[in-house]
């Protein structure tokens, strides 16, 4: 009887699985870091192969490493980094370009443009965000207006848009199913988060054709099974979340007030609202949780872009350290800052101030100050 879970987990820096038991305990676990591309100051790609290729051999390794078969599953699921987006040849499956992350500040001045306009009211109504270069769909917009033919090939439903997830499914699947769940869509500045489906108006307002977008399904529930071949046996794919959606979930904030912080390549504080759509006049986000059985969960959210990816700068930017775990030594050497601080704005701040051309700044500097 199949009894276990295998769990992808598709980060910014680093692709993971992890396979669970029947008791949930950690069986078997493998992970792999991707190149990061920074085409110019602001702006944070990635390969989607390089995405794709190393989460296929972390779940091969996690099926090893836990000494099971593919067949031995119950089910796989997907936590993915939100807002990072792709465009790909609905025939072919392969990306037109890279994907833009959801750090990049490329479409700025799209933002901009858009709230001069005076559509940062509706946005926030009918989606919860504001007019950010963090959400999808300017991205979207973006690819299809620098890409030579993208945008009329969108409008034939010749390219296919998502975020990773949707990426992935549509990889595991063998291109059978184009779907997103609702967690995901309701990060891309294109979908009601009060009626859950994809909003006219705000494709019109965004630039993105509807033809291009996946079909946005429920966090939990089979949607397809994936191709025998990848792993070795045909397995259920029964559930999808953001990253930081699953994570709430996965904390156990079940209930209204109920909140967790994550700390990693950024940090997201997400506190579950119920069934209520709570809106912020603090800078915070409204964005959908989770849908489970027909039943719509919301949280508020506060957004940090830039974490732990101060480690990894640290480590590949500047060359301080060479492990990512010497930081830990490092911050106990030291018994005081002497009032330095590092704001670490590199793409931009997100809550509550929402400022894409911040840059990160060291401040409280003095003579005195040394190693």
């Amino acid at each position: 009887m199949s009894q276990y879970v295998l769990a992808l987990d598709q980060g910014t820096t680093s692709s993971r699985a992890i396979v669970f038991d029947e008791s949930a305990r950690a069986v078997g676990m493998a992970q792999q870091e991707f190149e990061q591309i920074f085409p110019a100051p602001g702006h944070v790609e990635h390969d989607a192969e390089a995405i794709w290729d190393s989460q296929i051999a972390t779940a091969r390794a996690a099926l090893i490493d836990a000494e099971i078969e593919a067949s031995d599953l119950a089910a796989l699921g997907i936590a993915n980094q939100r807002e990072t987006t792709v465009v790909w040849d609905r025939e072919t499956g392969q990306p037109v370009a890279n994907a833009i992350v959801w750090q990049s500040r490329v479409t700025a001045e799209r933002c901009a443009a858009l709230k001069q306009a005076g559509y940062e009211s509706v946005v926030r109504d009918k989606t919860g965000l504001v007019l950010d270069p963090y959400f999808s769909g300017t991205k979207i917009a973006h690819l299809l207006d620098e890409v030579e033919g993208l945008r009329s090939r969108a409008e034939r439903g010749e390219v296919l848009f998502g975020t990773i997830d949707s990426f992935l499914a549509w990889r595991l699947t063998g291109g059978r199913r184009h779907v997103t769940d609702v967690s995901n869509a309701s990060r891309t500045l294109l979908l009601n988060i009060h009626t859950l489906e994809w909003d006219d108006e705000l494709l019109e307002i965004v630039g993105v054709p509807r033809a291009m977008l996946p079909e946005v399904v429920e966090s939990s529930g089979v949607v397809g099974e994936i191709d025998a071949e990848l792993l070795g046996a045909a397995v259920p794919l029964a559930g999808m979340a953001g990253d930081q959606q699953a994570a709430t979930f996965g904390q156990a904030c079940f209930s209204a007030g109920e909140a967790k912080n994550t700390y990693g390549t950024g940090c997201f504080l997400l506190m579950n609202t119920g069934s209520e759509a709570v809106r912020s006049e603090g800078g915070l986000l409204t964005t959908v949780g989770w849908s489970l059985n027909g039943e719509v969960t919301y949280c508020l959210e506060g957004s940090v872009f830039v974490g732990g990816a101060v480690v990894q700068w640290l480590r590949d930017g500047l060359g301080v350290i060479s492990e990512a775990s010497e930081i830990e030594k490092l911050a106990a050497e030291c018994e005081s800052t002497d009032g330095v601080y590092l704001v670490p704005a590199f793409v931009g701040l997100g809550a509550p101030y929402w400022d894409p051309a911040a840059r990160g700044t060291l401040v409280g500097i003095t003579r005195g100050t040394a190693p």
